[in-house]
């Protein structure tokens, strides 16, 4: 059995590995790739003449496929929270028991990482076809001060209108479910008495099981295909 002052430590460096910067500076080309709607190259191929015989090309090298998600199952992680959806209703995770849940944590103002993330996960669903009523994304602010549940609920219904967002009011303990789920977020940039702030945070999602167990571990930068395969397992 691996000792608890080393199982500590990785722990710990798996937290902060999933740190990511909410900010167009903090972009790394190996995590951040290029927008779908980039612009792609728009020369014309060179024709050959009718006469010559057709140029032999190389074979296109298939990309390798994308490594799947890490398996959490056997790590102490997660669990059920109460927090408040868009409507202004408590909203409890382990309502969703019977379903895959994509958990992620983020915030409205987020100008990079979060819409990236929340436009991937619609992808998803595309992919899952009609196993997609069997799952659901819950997108969890780390900025409540921001997200009021309205701004919450209507943010994340512009990417899917059966997304789920929830923010904590009240005397909701934002603090442990961080903990529980070991995501850390920081303000920067913030002067004194201002509200325009970012706030880095972990990126990456957590595929939760039908009975309501964090399962694997969906890395910032996966593809749809990639989180489908995997909450295929789970379904």
């Amino acid at each position: 059995m691996m000792p608890t002052a080393i199982r500590t430590a990785i722990l710990g460096a798996f937290a902060l590995a999933a740190l990511a910067a909410c900010k167009p500076e903090a972009k790394a080309p190996e995590q951040n790739p290029a927008p779908a709607s980039a612009a792609s190259s728009t020369a014309a191929p060179v024709e050959q003449p009718a006469s010559a015989p057709a140029a032999s090309s190389p074979a296109a090298t298939a990309p390798a496929p994308q490594a799947p998600g890490t398996d959490m199952r056997k790590e102490d992680i997660g669990g059920d929270f109460t927090l408040t959806d868009g409507d202004g209703k408590p909203f409890s995770l382990s309502s969703l028991k019977g379903k895959v849940v994509i958990l992620s944590f983020g915030y409205t103002h987020c100008p990079d990482v979060c819409p990236t993330e929340l436009l991937t996960y619609s992808d998803t669903l595309k992919q899952l076809g009609d196993q997609a009523k069997d799952v659901k994304v819950v997108f969890v602010s780390i900025d409540p001060e921001r997200d009021t549940p309205a701004v919450i609920g209507k943010y994340v219904k512009q990417f899917n209108p059966e997304f789920i967002g929830l923010t904590a009011t009240g005397d909701q303990s934002l603090p442990v479910i961080k903990q529980q789920y070991r995501v850390v977020s920081s303000k920067v940039n913030q002067k004194e008495d201002s509200e325009n702030y970012l706030v880095d945070h972990s990126s990456g999602a957590y595929l939760i099981d039908k009975t309501g167990e964090v399962a694997i571990f969906s890395r910032y930068g996966s593809e749809p295909a990639t989180i489908a395969a995997d909450i295929k397992k789970l379904l």
